[in-house]
């Protein structure tokens, strides 16, 4: 197994681990064809769903990859009558879709440890986690393993405790980033005051003395010339190879992104309870506010709702998730992208020519 960061890659640009279909085996094996390092996304998966989708993937490359997990929740959410009151408003939508809401208690561990029994029985080269650090005889087990591991985090103190509890690297997410902001906490006080990549980035750097992966707003390969300038050791980038054609992210909502119906994007907790940014339709509008702070709880609701949605072609009823610089994506073959990526990378760090864009982009 690989025992450094660099290791793993040719180019320093990692597939962001996409949970709900997009990081499927096919986009990871084009990635890694491409040069980069490619990501399975386990959460919302189970066990055997996992290992059926790391078999897929050994069966087309040798190539090392990784495999994201998300962390156990709180096992009861913080005021159920909030639940309760989410679910009333919800409704409307369930009578409209024809279809009945999803059980609020359906579990929060996600399968976590009988992920991780199944990963330290057949090891891939990285586990990253996310919604917060495992304790340190999860880690220490992966270490003798002999993987790598990596845990996504949005502000110094977290980095700081990921450190200590024996995590390899950290991946550091600014707010640009789309879909879930992967945070320890899921407080609402909290909200709105995520940091910027460059910002956060510097922040950690001077904080932690491991390998930091930038995440979050990246779309050009002058936009992670400028990270690894500023002292990441890879970028990871999740909006960008959403659009891939291998992505197995729904038809519609590579649509919605691409597309010029939806114009902006925000963070909410319409769709799971957590601070998730995407693209701003109605259900965003109409729920977003309303929505508490109650992960997966949230998430099971109105996980019905949002296939029902899918199932009759309404991407205003889906979860578009999708990072502020989604303008930016291009619908190129994985392995093409990565190759694109690379060559203005290059030439960005060589200076003949100028960096595309700037970090506030997208990442989903």
């Amino acid at each position: 197994m690989p025992t450094e960061l660099n290791d793993l890659f040719t180019f320093p640009i990692v597939q962001a681990p996409m949970a709900g279909g997009a990081s499927c085996p096919q986009l990871a094996a084009g990635v890694l064809e491409g040069g980069g390092l490619a990501f399975l996304a386990a959460g919302y998966k189970t066990p055997e769903a996992m290992y059926e989708e790391i078999r897929q993937l050994r069966a087309v490359t040798d190539r090392p990859f990784g495999v994201n997990l998300f962390m156990p929740q709180p096992p009861s959410p913080p005021d159920p009558a909030q639940i309760e009151a989410y679910a009333e408003q919800l409704a409307g939508e369930a009578e409209w879709y024809g279809t009945a809401l999803g059980d609020a208690e359906a579990g929060t561990d996600d399968a976590f440890d009988a992920k991780v029994a199944i990963l330290l029985d057949e090891p891939v080269a990285l586990v990253s986690f996310t919604f917060g650090c495992p304790k340190a005889a999860v880690l220490d087990a992966f270490a003798r393993a002999g993987t790598y591991t990596v845990v996504t985090v949005t502000n110094v103190v977290e980095a700081r405790r990921a450190q200590a509890a024996g995590a390899d690297a950290v991946c550091v997410q600014g707010v640009e980033a789309g879909g879930h902001q992967g945070g320890f906490r899921n407080d609402p006080r909290d909200d709105y005051v995520g940091r910027g990549l460059l910002t956060l980035l510097a922040e950690v750097l001077e904080a932690v003395d491991v390998p930091v992966i930038a995440a979050g707003g990246l779309m050009r390969g002058g936009q992670i010339a400028a990270v690894l300038s500023a002292g990441a050791a890879a970028a990871q980038l999740g909006t960008a190879f959403l659009v891939c054609p291998e992505s197995g992210a729904n038809a519609l909502h590579k649509r919605a992104v691409t597309g010029g119906v939806f114009t902006r994007t925000e963070l909410t907790r319409a769709f799971s309870g957590r601070p998730a940014r995407g693209l701003v339709n109605r259900f965003v509008r109409e729920h977003g506010p309303y929505a508490p702070a109650a992960y997966p709880q949230v998430h099971h609701l109105t996980s019905p709702l949002r296939a029902a949605a899918a199932r009759v072609g309404d991407p205003q009823g889906m979860a578009l998730w999708a990072g502020q610089g989604y303008r930016l994506a291009r619908e190129l073959p994985a392995a093409e992208l990565v190759e694109v990526l690379a060559r203005e990378l290059a030439d960005a760090l060589s200076g003949t020519t100028k960096p595309t864009g700037d970090a506030s982009g997208g990442l989903l």
